[in-house]
């Protein structure tokens, strides 16, 4: 499974060749897994899928083909309908293919939600360049680092990150950059509202643009004729876009993602809730950032495969939210707890009603079932958790939308999906049905490999099966369970324990608003189990009585052995602990003791 993919992708073989063998593999393998989980799918969603032709464009031509006026976009307001959006595309592919954007080429976007972003992404994959999301939010550092392991020469900027882009060494310089004033995809009274001579408006301009030099404008470069149909067109099985994993320490891995990958998983996704109807008045809420991989393919392209309304939110702000809601409730709504609280929360202090939002799907962490319960009864829809990876285009499971979904479970796996909970230290060693185990799992949405890390891709891969680095357990009816991520099982005095575990254990103690678990190096026992957490406001608290409290829910090797009051946790854009800073964090803290 080892094998280079970067440079000129057009001249790469691996991608095409990786396929061809990914299918024989699957005929002449001998064990196919029993998929008990299909019993339990929700009426109308089918156990398998045919596979997938085209390219991601189909999915936006079949849009605008079916829905042409329909609104595709909706932006503080302003409409974008599929044929406006259409013609943008072709016309930004005209302007960056005379940039010399070709076939293979990766092409950095560093955008937040906004129409702009939409309409970068589908014209660079309609050239059959390779698309490379970036969180705009990102360090000089992080972004760099992001650069230095793709090497594009092109890149679609917003405007406050132009500069940062401008500073990179010569090695990292872009051929073309592209600068994008999210400002100008807003509703003209609000243009010139931003421009009016007053404090407020002036500091909501600098929070959404600055003022540029030496770049190319997206405005500009949306002025150019459009692409001629007979423009070749990207192959099923070409590289679509490079997703990166690694968050924002440690080395970058970019998740090489074929058309074939994406196409499928957005199919998955339609399967899944068959009770969506595509066209006008299917509305999807882009408050995920779509450079993330959830983001990306529940809102780039599932919403467009639905002919959706996509309503784009640059930051999740819940009185925002709520307006929309008033007039446009969201029929898919992508999301995380975090976001689910607040919203939730919001709506009850405004006295606005989320009722009409049907579907709200939640994934990155656990979803406590004490939010589902208010949550649905507020919007009278479904609440449903479920799970996926970058490196899987990303989604594998997904609770039903139906009175069967099981609570603290991330649900069952998708059609065409196949999984086995395998020995972690001998992953080709099924283990008994029930127990834990690393998930491995295949699938027409699972990834080529890392984007030029031959040694990391042939690593997470066991006779075609992917390793996904979780532990989980599968019941008797197909929900899969999420113990932990192997990397961060604490293993004190032989045991193992789940960070999650007992983080659950720490929340449930009155004065802890959040918890987060990690393992120290300890002398006695290899590593010592360690907590930090946030209190309620103005609280003192005793950690040893939180450690008492942990004592009563908690097997005595599970107790952490110290806790630490902490103002906050360090998390990712969309909420998620990341408990590698926290480790960090506390090393440093006790590398004096």
């Amino acid at each position: 499974m080892a094998y280079e993919i970067r440079g000129d992708f057009r001249h790469h073989p691996s991608l095409r060749e990786r396929e061809v063998r990914r299918r024989k593999l699957e005929l002449v393998t001998e064990f196919v897994p029993p998929r008990p989980w299909t019993a339990s799918y929700a009426e109308g969603v089918p156990q398998d899928l045919p596979p997938v032709t085209g390219s991601l464009i189909d999915i936006v031509e079949a849009s605008v083909r079916d829905y042409p006026d329909a609104p595709a976009l909706q932006f503080f307001g302003r409409e974008t309908t599929y044929r406006e959006m259409q013609d943008a595309i072709e016309r930004a592919a005209a302007g960056l293919r005379d940039l010399g954007v070709g076939p293979g080429d990766p092409v950095a976007i560093v955008l937040p939600n906004c129409p702009q972003h939409i309409i970068a992404f589908y014209a660079v994959l309609r050239l059959g360049a390779v698309a490379i999301e970036h969180n705009p939010l990102y360090t000089p550092r992080e972004l760099r680092k992001q650069f230095e392991d793709h090497g594009a020469r092109h890149a679609i900027v917003w405007s406050k990150v132009v500069e940062t882009v401008q500073e990179f060494p010569a090695d990292l310089a872009v051929a073309s950059l592209v600068s994008v004033d999210v400002t100008t995809a807003m509703p003209r009274r609000m243009q010139l509202m931003l421009k009016l001579p007053i404090a407020k408006a002036r500091e909501s301009r600098a929070a959404l643009t600055s003022k540029v030099r030496g770049a190319i404008s997206w405005d500009s470069l949306v002025q150019s004729a459009p692409l001629p149909a007979t423009h070749p067109r990207p192959a099923t099985d070409d590289l679509a876009i490079i997703q990166y994993t690694s968050g924002t320490t440690g080395t970058p891995k970019g998740a090489a993602l074929t058309h074939r990958n994406l196409l499928a998983n957005a199919a998955q996704a339609q399967a899944w809730v068959p009770s969506i109807t595509r066209g006008d008045g299917c509305v999807v809420y882009a408050v995920l950032p779509m450079f993330h991989a959830y983001g990306l393919t529940l809102c780039l392209t599932f919403a467009m495969s639905m002919g959706a309304r996509l309503v784009l939110f640059p930051k999740f702000e819940p009185d925002l939210v709520l307006q929309v809601t008033k007039k446009h409730p969201a029929t898919f709504l992508p999301l995380v707890p975090p976001i689910a609280e607040r919203l939730l929360a919001a709506a009850k202090e405004k006295g606005v009603s989320l009722a009409g939002t049907e579907i709200a799907i939640s994934g990155a962490m656990a979803l406590s079932h004490d939010l589902v319960v208010p949550f649905e009864e507020a919007s009278g829809g479904y609440l449903v958790e479920g799970y996926g990876l970058s490196e899987c285009s990303p989604v594998l499971m997904a609770n039903p939308v139906a009175e069967n979904r099981v609570a603290g479970t991330v649900g069952l796996p998708l059609p065409g999906t196949e999984c086995r909970v395998v020995d972690p230290e001998n992953p080709t060693v099924d283990v008994p049905a029930g127990s834990a185990g690393e998930l491995l799992v295949r699938g027409p949405q699972v990834f080529s490999g890392y984007y030029g890390k031959p040694e990391e891709t042939e690593a997470v891969f066991v006779d075609g099966w992917f390793r996904t680095g979780d532990i989980v357990t599968i019941d008797e009816a197909g929900f899969v369970r999420i113990v932990d991520r192997i990397k961060e099982l604490i293993i004190t005095g032989g045991f193992n324990v789940a960070p999650t575990e007992v983080e659950v254990a720490l929340r449930q103690h009155p004065d802890v608003v959040d918890a987060a678990v990690v393992g120290l190096p300890s002398d006695r026992s290899g590593e010592e189990v360690v907590a930090a957490i946030v209190v309620e406001d103005g609280k003192d608290v005793d950690v040893e009585a939180i450690r008492a409290f942990a004592r009563s829910i908690l097997t005595p090797y599970k107790v952490p052995r110290r806790v630490f009051v902490v103002d906050e946790l360090p998390k990712s854009l969309i909420g998620k602990v990341l408990r590698r800073q926290v480790k960090e964090r506390l090393l440093a803290l006790t590398s004096g003791n």
